[in-house]
This record gives C-alpha cells, sequence and structure tokens, in this order.
C-alpha cells in the first residue's frame, strides 16, 4: 500500500513541534532536500518479506514510518530538530518498543514520544477527543522515573521528535501494530477509502480525518433517532441532540479548530455526498454514551478540474484559496 502525501502536509511535517508551545524548523535546506519526504513516503511501504523476518533500516531526522520493524537511528552530526510519525491501518494502534536509547539529557538531547501527531502547535486528535489530558499525552525519557521501554498509542498514528548533539549517540526502536477492535481516532493514509465507525455506548467523539481536499459520501448513518441532513449556519447546529456527526474542514490537524461545514442530527440511509476542497476533511462524531451510534462513509481525493467545478452541493469555497 503506497502512502500518498499532499504538498501541505509535507509543509507541515518540517515544522513539526518539539513541545507544547516551542516548535523546530528545517533551516537551509534546498529544492532538493524540501523534496526528499515525498519521495521517502512514495517509496518505503510495505514489502515483501519472508514470514517471519523483520524489516530494519535506519531513521532519517524526518521520517515516516507505516510499516512494523526495527528501526534505528545515530547521529553523525548533531541533530536538533528531528521527528518521525507512525501511521497505521484505522482499525490499528501502534507499539513502539525502546531497545535502547544512548542521549546526553544533561548536555541537552530529549527523545519524546506523543499520543498522536502534533504539528504546528496543533494536535490529533484534540484535546477535546482523547481520553488522555495534553500532559498525560507525553512521554519525556529524560524526566526521572520516564524509562518505561514499551508504549502503545491511543491510535493509528504516534509520534516521537527529538534533539542528539553528538555524534555516535541515538537510540533503536521496533514498531508493531496490534489490532482494535472500535478505532475511534483515525488519520487516513490513503486518499481513496472507505470506513465503518462504529461507538458502541460509549460517552466519547471520535474524529477521522483525511489529509486531502475530497468528495465524501454518507452511505449510513444510524444515532438512535429520525431523519434529516442539515447544512450549518453560524447560529444553527444540532441543539440538545447528544448523539450527531459534524463535517469539519480547514487547513490545519486539529478537529477542535475546523470549520464546522454540516451537522447530521438524525439517522438516515443515504447517500449524503459533500465536495469539501480543504487541506483535511474531518468526520466526527458525538456520542453520548446511550446508543450504538454508526456511521459508513467513503471518500476519495478530488482531482483538479473537480474543484474547479461548483455543484450546488458543493462547499469547498471555504477553503478554495489554499487549492
Amino acid at each position: 500500500m503506497e502512502l500518498r502525501i499532499s504538498g501541505p502536509l509535507v509543509l507541515l511535517f518540517l515544522a513539526a513541534l518539539e513541545g507544547e508551545s516551542r516548535y523546530f524548523e528545517v533551516r537551509g535546506v534546498g529544492k532538493e532536500e524540501e523534496e526528499e519526504p515525498v519521495l521517502m513516503l512514495r517509496s518505503e511501504w510495505k514489502r515483501e518479506l519472508a514470514e517471519g523476518q523483520l524489516y530494519r533500516r535506519s531513521l532519517r531526522c524526518i521520517d515516516m514510518l507505516s510499516i512494523d520493524g526495527h528501526f534505528t537511528f545515530t547521529a553523525d552530526q548533531p541533530q536538533l530538530h528531528c521527528a518521525t510519525f507512525f501511521i497505521g491501518d484505522p482499525q490499528e494502534i501502534i507499539t513502539l518498543d525502546f531497545d535502547f536509547i544512548n542521549i546526553d539529557c544533561q548536555g541537552g538531547d530529549f527523545l519524546k514520544v506523543f499520543d498522536g501527531w502534533i504539528l504546528k502547535g496543533e494536535k490529533f486528535p484534540s484535546s477535546l477527543d482523547h481520553p488522555l489530558s495534553t500532559l498525560e499525552r507525553y512521554i519525556d525519557f529524560c524526566e526521572v522515573g520516564q524509562i518505561k521501554s514499551a508504549i502503545r498509542s491511543s491510535q493509528n498514528v504516534a509520534m516521537i521528535f527529538f534533539r542528539i548533539h553528538d555524534p555516535g549517540n541515538g537510540f533503536a526502536l521496533t514498531v508493531k501494530k496490534k489490532p482494535n477492535l472500535f478505532p475511534c481516532n483515525v488519520i487516513s493514509q490513503t486518499p481513496v477509502g472507505r470506513f465503518t465507525m462504529v461507538i458502541p455506548h460509549q460517552h466519547r467523539n471520535c474524529s477521522f480525518s483525511i489529509i486531502y481536499p475530497v468528495m465524501i459520501k454518507i452511505s449510513d448513518l444510524m444515532l438512535g433517532h429520525l431523519n434529516g441532513l442539515q447544512l450549518k449556519k453560524p447560529s444553527s447546529g444540532c441543539g440538545g441532540v447528544g448523539d450527531f456527526v459534524e463535517l469539519l474542514g480547514g487547513n490545519g490537524l486539529d478537529p477542535s479548530k475546523m470549520f464546522p461545514l454540516a451537522d447530521l442530527c438524525h439517522s438516515f440511509h443515504g447517500p449524503a455526498q459533500m465536495k469539501v476542497g480543504c487541506d483535511n476533511t474531518v468526520l466526527r462524531m458525538v456520542s453520548s454514551g446511550k446508543h450504538i451510534n454508526r456511521v459508513t462513509f467513503e471518500y476519495h481525493q478530488l482531482e483538479q478540474h473537480e474543484l474547479e467545478v461548483r455543484e450546488e452541493n458543493s462547499l469547498e469555497e471555504f477553503c478554495l484559496s489554499s487549492v
């Protein structure tokens, strides 16, 4: 499976966060270096390996992984602004097992794990939707007591970010995926897909993020009450309805900072089809825990000619300036 990442997201990778309020920047890179993440993302993916064989390779300073394997990073020069992004299939969570860590915390090195992705100050899942507080989502290997080696994500994405000054220092980790029976927050790694989100009597909010301008078609929505689809206006919404689905669009990562495009307040059998020209489209389900809520949808990345054609039910004008 090949992961195709749009240009805007690659730029986000190059501005990933060092911590909660500090950013790292990639300085002094030319056009060829700027394109390296794209080349890496398109050439990495799932390979045919002999049964039982573990995939191995070294990590880059800026890297992204969608496959299981054993990965090492050894600094050949001071590496001050590095991050690795991990992504699995929607029905997977990620486990990171650190085999060894050799960094100089007293000298300014650090190695941190974040449960989710954090880019340009925006988090996925958002703080509103994650079961842990923002502080609990970080594991800092330089803090006293933070010595656990195996870490499990809450969703199909996770990341590490690190700074290493001395050549020869580094770390090694093993990445594995585990099944997730009821995936909640998901970033899609493909520009085309179909997914059913189920929240079984749980009081939680779940978001499915698609990092492309897309056509999204909702074919079935079960919320435990009646029919209807309502385009959102500033004063409208689902009112006191405790279970609903909303469609969001924006150019960042955090669903809580995105523009609300439509509310789906009641059950229906579709299709309900919408075109969204944003860099990121999110389908978010809010659940009170009183019902088994389910939504089935499919999506595909919009081609340029589709973005240029306006239709009555088209919502891409909210984001056309970024396309």
